[in-house]
């Protein structure tokens, strides 16, 4: 150190008095042993499904998905507000069910849920945890049982207490499930892993920061089933809509999401010639939203364990925005995604 550096040193020290804390090199003030009020705060790390930043520890339950309907007898749904990640698929008749998943914030109560689909090992293999069900061909509920997802089925012996007919609803849009004690039966079953990138806010999230400006995203999967999301700039989030209408929750709120991804799929009818099967263990086309903004990307999946993974088009990982996350898997052939540019 040069004569000139030390005594600028001593004279920043002298400076100082016996209470005041001693600047260290790296520019931080400690406080320990300095008549400080101060206390560390505890440690966080990001919620593996949302992102969001929680104490470190306080989220170690399994993931809770479940196939939730959709059909217009089954709205408002139970539960879809309350989220991480709600992936939905074409079914037959041009209809849409979601796989909607919990982890972070699980409610009492979650419904109505529908029968398997067979793309639906493909999207929840990566999660592990528990699917809710209620039932479906027995082809599709064997592919099911057989990955490393605990398959909770209506009408078994190991759900009788945690599902039920709900009254005031017509069948079959009436099952649902006790959410939280169907979580605490398989406690023993793993945290998910972290599925996608984030970013530490919203600002800093890939859509923000090499996007376009985006006033709604408008997709298609039928004449049936053409939902949209609305950019709301005041509440900082896309506003659901289905066939032109706000899509309510049961609390009369319209669902909203903070990252809307769209991934074009294949459709194929390898195990029943109506029933259309979202392939899922390849690659195509993406669309992510965020903070009133959308980035083009690709979408990847390696294998059925495998997350999804998110490329822009430099090749860099897309990192979300701490938040819920809605992904709409539409039909590369049949269906459409708009992006409706900002005025």
């Amino acid at each position: 150190m040069s004569g000139a550096a030390v005594l600028a040193v001593v004279a920043v020290i002298a400076g100082c008095s016996a209470s005041d804390p001693v600047p260290t090199e790296a520019g931080i003030t400690p406080t320990a042993g300095f008549g400080s009020d101060y206390v560390t705060p505890a440690p966080t790390v990001p919620a593996p499904l949302r992102g969001t930043l929680v104490p470190a520890g306080s989220l170690t339950g399994p993931s809770l998905a479940a196939k939730i309907d959709n059909h217009e007898e089954a709205r408002p749904q139970i539960g879809l507000e309350r989220t991480d990640i709600v992936f939905e698929e074409l079914v037959e008749g041009g209809l849409t069910r979601y796989v909607a998943i919990w982890q972070s914030d699980v409610p009492d109560l979650i419904g109505p849920v529908r029968s398997i689909r067979p793309m639906d090992p493909d999207i929840l293999s990566s999660f592990g945890g528990i699917v809710a069900f209620s039932g479906g061909q027995e082809q599709f509920v064997d592919m099911m049982r057989a990955a490393p997802v605990y398959s909770a089925i209506h009408g078994q012996a190991d759900t009788d207490s945690t599902f039920y007919r709900m009254d005031g609803r017509t069948s079959p849009h009436d099952v649902v499930v006790k959410a939280t004690e169907l979580v605490a039966q398989h406690a023993d079953l793993a945290t998910p892993v972290q599925q996608f990138a984030y970013s530490w806010d919203v600002a800093s999230s890939t859509a923000v920061t090499q996007g376009t400006a985006t006033s709604a995203v408008d997709v298609v999967f039928s004449d049936e089933r053409y939902p949209g999301w609305d950019w709301d700039a005041a509440a900082g989030v896309f506003l659901r809509t289905q066939e032109g209408g706000p899509d309510y929750d049961t609390n009369g709120d319209q669902l909203s999401a903070v990252n809307v991804v769209t991934l074009r799929v294949d459709e194929v009818y390898d195990y029943d010639a109506e029933v259309p099967q979202a392939v899922l263990v390849a690659s195509g086309e993406a669309t992510v939203s965020t903070g009133g903004r959308t980035v083009h990307a690709t979408w990847v999946k390696d294998a059925p364990t495998a997350p999804i993974r998110l490329i822009d088009d430099l090749g860099a990982t897309v990192r979300l925005a701490p938040g819920n996350t809605w992904i709409e898997l539409v039909p590369e052939e049949s269906g459409s995604v708009t992006v409706v540019p900002a005025a």
